[in-house]
């Protein structure tokens, strides 16, 4: 009998090294090294290996004549994809338990079906009974749309053949597993080997699948970044459950837009989306409430109109607090240390509270100055003009920096009814006469300037 290997594998980058060492020597984390089982071959590595090209082609000479793109039925996502979903591609979805990853998959396996294309669910985490409850209770019935619940993916491979699916959806890739194969299914060892299986499925056979992922405590789709790597398509789930909006971000598209976003709003029959988020996101809005003030963001191609809020109150501990929501907490401490510097707040015996309303997270540095003004507003306890939008950089020397895409982010704010917008004065050059006349805009270069022209009055 051969002898067993076992081996140490990375669980966030998939390295691969013979002794224990604390970190790993790729990516220099710490306790991130799982003991596996090394796989021990026995002829071919992977199971859905599809047909080889016999020799290397010319780039003019490859045929895309026969590239087509596959309608989801829903206008937003088949934006976020570029376009409509890429046939025989390979998409990874993210995001925490509850969020709506399956239940947008069944309404996506319904649009398909109505297509004329077959639908393979692997749900592998419940029984077929379980979802067709849930299938039943979104209105979804069609005689192509084919329900399995199994783990093992030799018996998917076999069901695969029998069927060949023009759609396979597997609910989730860290739930199914080889019995080659020693580890536990979830393993890092598991889930790569699954992926790869996957890609050759959906590459040799020209089907296009879709798999589910879990997320990590940090909010990492679990497993090996290689994952992510192999896969055409990375789409994040995440959002608000108690307003029910549901955003989705592409991270990673081979075929259209990164960092683009999708946003969906659940009730009772499911996903449905929201074609104007910038609508969605001002509704509730209060007009005249201090610490209020609109941002235009972009999000891969779209500029979105975003509410942030701000609350400064005297702390009742001895340390003051700072927490934000959708804004990365240390730049808000920085944001703070340019305000106290620059106009003499006295912030460090408050409590702020910063937030971006609709449960978006943005990261971008255009908002600094719209997070500054929000939280002088509250502190003066004045309102900002609500016809009023706000955007720039700020650096440390209370200087506000100009920003890219300035002309989309104008047009979003004409089109929902804004008349002025403070903004960085290098931002002035060249903008298009069309946009000044329906916009009033004004430019400043310090944060003082800003706060003295909306605040100080």
């Amino acid at each position: 009998m051969v002898k067993q290997k076992t081996v140490w594998v990375c669980s966030d980058c998939g390295n691969q090294q013979f002794k224990w060492t604390g970190s790993c020597h790729i990516c220099k984390n710490w306790n991130t090294l799982v003991e596996q089982v090394e796989v021990q071959e026995k002829g071919g590595r992977f199971e859905s290996r599809g047909p080889r090209v016999p020799k290397p082609v010319l780039i003019q000479e490859v045929d895309t004549a026969n590239f087509k793109r596959i309608q989801t039925g829903y206008q937003e996502l088949d934006r976020l994809m570029g376009g409509g979903l890429v046939e025989g591609s390979l998409n990874l979805i993210g995001g925490e338990p509850g969020i709506g990853k399956s239940t947008l998959l069944l309404q996506l396996s319904k649009c398909f079906a109505d297509q004329g294309l077959t639908v393979l669910y692997v749900c592998g985490e419940e029984s077929a009974e379980q979802t067709s409850l849930r299938a039943k209770r979104l209105g979804i019935q069609s005689d192509r749309i084919y329900l399995f619940s199994e783990t093992l993916f030799s018996h998917i491979q076999t069901q695969v053949e029998n069927i060949h699916p023009d759609i396979l959806i597997v609910d989730s890739v860290q739930i199914v597993y080889k019995s080659e194969l020693s580890s536990s299914p979830g393993s890092v060892t598991q889930v790569r080997e699954i992926a790869m299986e996957c890609m050759h499925l959906s590459k040799g056979s020209g089907i296009t699948t879709f798999m589910i992922g879990h997320v990590t405590k940090s909010g990492d789709i679990a497993g090996p970044r290689v994952l992510e790597h192999i896969v055409d398509t990375v789409f994040e789930f995440e959002g608000d459950r108690q307003q029910g909006y549901r955003l989705m971000r592409a991270v990673k598209n081979r075929f259209g837009p990164t960092e683009d976003v999708a946003l969906f709003q659940m009730n009772e029959k499911g996903l449905q989306e929201i074609l104007n988020p910038s609508l969605t996101f001002l509704e509730e809005r209060q007009v005249g409430s201090p610490g209020s003030v609109i941002i235009p963001t972009v999000e891969g191609s779209r500029a979105l109109l975003v509410e942030v809020q701000a609350l400064v109150a005297p702390s009742s501990f001895a340390t003051s607090s700072r927490r934000s929501t959708g804004i990365d907490p240390k730049r808000l401490t920085l944001l703070l240390a340019v305000l106290e510097k620059r106009m003499g707040y006295q912030l460090h015996a408050l409590d702020v509270f910063v937030s971006v309303a609709g449960g978006m997270k943005i990261t971008e540095p255009a908002i600094d100055l719209g997070t500054i003004l929000s939280i002088a507003s509250s502190y003066c306890n004045r309102a900002i003009p609500s016809d009023t939008l706000v955007l720039g950089e700020v650096g440390l020397g209370g200087e506000v920096r100009s920003i890219p895409r300035l002309e989309s982010r104008l047009k979003e704010g004409i089109n929902m009814g804004f008349k002025r917008c403070v903004l960085s004065s290098k931002n002035l050059k060249g903008i298009n006469k069309k946009l000044t006349d329906k916009i009033s805009l004004q430019g400043i270069s310090r944060v003082e300037e800003a706060i003295q022209i909306l605040l100080q009055k």
